[in-house]
């Protein structure tokens, strides 16, 4: 097994400055990496920047003209680019809003592709492109329509992207429940119930946070045996019911 050491090395974080991305970007960067950041909200964006002594840029990663520009603009090379942007989309189909429903979709599938072009001989070989999917919506379930079809789409087609822009890796984080800022704004009031829940539930007794993914994260980024793989850190809450 070839095991790099990050130092020296430069990761690329959109979605880096909160939650699972920040979190990342954090342990990459005490591992001696470069970090670049980006997100939509320049105020969090720049309070990142000078916490990890990043460089940063404030854009939403589901504009792909700005998302081409932003890589296009990158110095070379690239050793790794995470991507983290993009929510959960539920909802029951009386009341789906399709339109919406449909850019959730086309967002969710197109990033990777996006990246992987953009990209193309700007991340050295070897280096990494990994994404976010999740567990959570891995089985059919009420209210799961859209986001069981594109959980279990996202393997396939990173499998796919890893074999096409060898020899940069290409891989897939899938995290069930993550205690984010994310999670409280969808959870609201509900938040603590459903963290009780999961500790009772989870065979790990506790609840997944976000320097779980990102520790796992980083070693994807360092070991170089990894490709076309997708890695589930969720505590055993897809076995467990919760």
């Amino acid at each position: 097994m070839a095991v790099e050491d990050l130092a020296g090395q430069t990761a690329v974080v959109i979605g880096g400055s909160a939650g699972i991305g920040l979190e990342t970007a954090r342990l990459a960067r005490s591992e001696g990496a470069g970090v670049v950041v980006t997100g939509r909200d320049p105020e969090r964006l720049r309070r990142a920047e000078e916490e990890l002594g990043a460089s940063s840029a404030a854009f939403d990663a589901h504009d792909p003209d700005r998302l081409e520009q932003f890589f296009r603009e990158l110095p070379e090379p690239i050793d790794h680019v995470m991507v983290t942007a993009g929510g959960p989309f539920y909802g029951p189909l009386e009341e789906m809003n399709f339109d919406e429903a449909g850019r959730w979709a086309s967002e969710h599938l197109l990033l990777p592709l996006q990246v992987a072009r953009y990209t193309k001989g700007k991340v050295r070989p070897g280096g990494t492109l990994l994404f976010i999917g999740g567990t959570g919506a891995r089985r059919p379930g009420v209210n799961l329509t859209i986001g069981s079809a594109i959980t279990n789409a996202l393997p396939a087609m990173i499998a796919s992207l890893a074999l096409e822009i060898a020899p940069v890796r290409v891989n897939l984080i899938a995290p069930g429940f993550v205690d984010t800022p994310l999670s409280a704004s969808l959870l609201g009031d509900q938040l603590e119930k459903r963290r009780e829940e999961l500790r009772t539930k989870l065979p790990i007794g506790r609840v997944i946070g976000p320097e779980d993914v990102a520790a796992l994260a980083v070693h994807v980024m360092a070991n170089t045996a990894l490709t076309g793989a997708t890695f589930d850190v969720d505590g055993g809450q897809q076995y467990a019911g919760a």
